[in-house]
Parts: structure tokens; C-alpha cells; sequence
């Protein structure tokens, strides 16, 4: 898990990006999980989502984008209101489902298991029955990386 989310260098800039990953509570229970990527495919479909989505999004048809790419400006020019109107949509609608949680004290491979067998990239981290982070796939490779290197 994550302690450190920012580290800032020298020149007094942030070098390293912070939470990149929410986590969504109803009444102080965990309900879901909010991410980088779930926020864009949301608010910007035509650039994150999948090819459908993103064509979709734009008024186009498969078709269409293979016959004649001449409106394409004409699609793009409502992006910014697109992008100010899909900004209402509501957090439970986009977040992630709970697929698992760990325990703040489990190994590695617990963790990596877990990730593996239910399919997801980040898993929320308990102490008993408290919310105390979050385990991202990028924190398990980091921390593999480490362990490598030694």
C-alpha cells in the first residue's frame, strides 16, 4: 500500500502523481471504488473509452467513420460542452464494484493472487474494519521491482 504520494524534489515540483485512485462511502461504508480511468471514460468518452464509445460519443457510425471523415471538426467542435454535461454524472454510476478487499497484513502473494483471480487492478486495504487505503497493480509491480533488485 501506498504511504507516500507525493515526493517533491529540488526544484520544489511534485515528481511523482498522487492519489490516482478514490474510494466512494455511503454512511462510512465502503460501497465502491473511483478511478483515474473510470472518471475519463466518463467525462470524456471519445478519448478513454472503448472504439465504440468513442465513436459513439462523437455521433458517428462505424460506417460513417470509414465512408467520409469530413465532419469530423463539426463532431469534435461540442467536446467542451459534451465534457461539461458528462461532469454531472453521478459517482455511483461510474465507480468500480467491490470485487475484494486485504488485510493490511497479508504478503504479496496473497495480494497478487487476489488481483488475479477476481480481475481487478486495485484492491481496497483493511485494518479490521477500517478502510486504511488502497493496493493498486502498479504499487504490487513497484514493490516486485524492488524485490528483484535487491
Amino acid at each position: 500500500m501506498r504511504k507516500k504520494y507525493c515526493q517533491v524534489d529540488e526544484s520544489q515540483e511534485c515528481t511523482e502523481s498522487g492519489h490516482r485512485t478514490g474510494l466512494v462511502l455511503v454512511d462510512g461504508k465502503l460501497v465502491g471504488i473511483l478511478d483515474f480511468q473510470s472518471i475519463m471514460r466518463a467525462l470524456m468518452p471519445e478519448i478513454a473509452g472503448k472504439l465504440s464509445d468513442k465513436l459513439e460519443a462523437l455521433g458517428l457510425s462505424i460506417a460513417f467513420a470509414e465512408a467520409d471523415a469530413s465532419d469530423f471538426d463539426d463532431a469534435r467542435a461540442g467536446f467542451k460542452e459534451r465534457v461539461l454535461q458528462n461532469a454531472m454524472t453521478k459517482v455511483g454510476d461510474i465507480m468500480l464494484k467491490l470485487r475484494g478487499h486485504i488485510d493490511a497484513d497479508a504478503d504479496l502473494m496473497k495480494a497478487l493472487k487476489l488481483m488475479h483471480r477476481n480481475r481487478v487492478t486495485v484492491l481496497p486495504v483493511f485494518e479490521g474494519e477500517k478502510v486504511v487505503g488502497v493496493l493498486r497493480d502498479s504499487d504490487l509491480f513497484l514493490a516486485t521491482a524492488n524485490i528483484l533488485a535487491d
